[in-house]
């Protein structure tokens, strides 16, 4: 497989309905001036780095998202209500397909 590619089995319901949790979905590895807002992206948790989020892109300004999960649950996602912006550059790849 073209290491530009990274497939991610989703665990939990943050992303719910759009993602499932069992789904696997493809990532691809972009640069990060292509990030564009609405755009599903995986990042590096910022305060538990060796663990990946799945998120959508709510906003992008000054070179931070912000970043939240689809659930309307307010309760269901970890996203930048908790955390904050997020650097551009920590985001890994962007999906493609699920």
């Amino acid at each position: 497989m073209d290491s530009r590619f990274i497939d991610v089995k989703v665990k939990g319901d943050s992303m719910w309905p759009t993602l499932e949790n069992d789904d696997i979905v493809r990532f691809e590895k972009i640069n990060s001036n292509t990030i564009e807002i609405n755009q599903i992206v995986l990042f590096k948790h910022p305060f538990k780095k060796d663990f990946n989020l799945i998120k959508r892109i709510a906003s992008i300004d000054e070179g931070k998202a912000f970043l939240i999960g689809d659930n309307p649950d307010p309760n269901a996602s970890e996203d930048s209500h908790n955390f904050g912006l997020i650097v551009l550059e920590e985001i890994i790849a962007v999906m493609i397909e699920k």
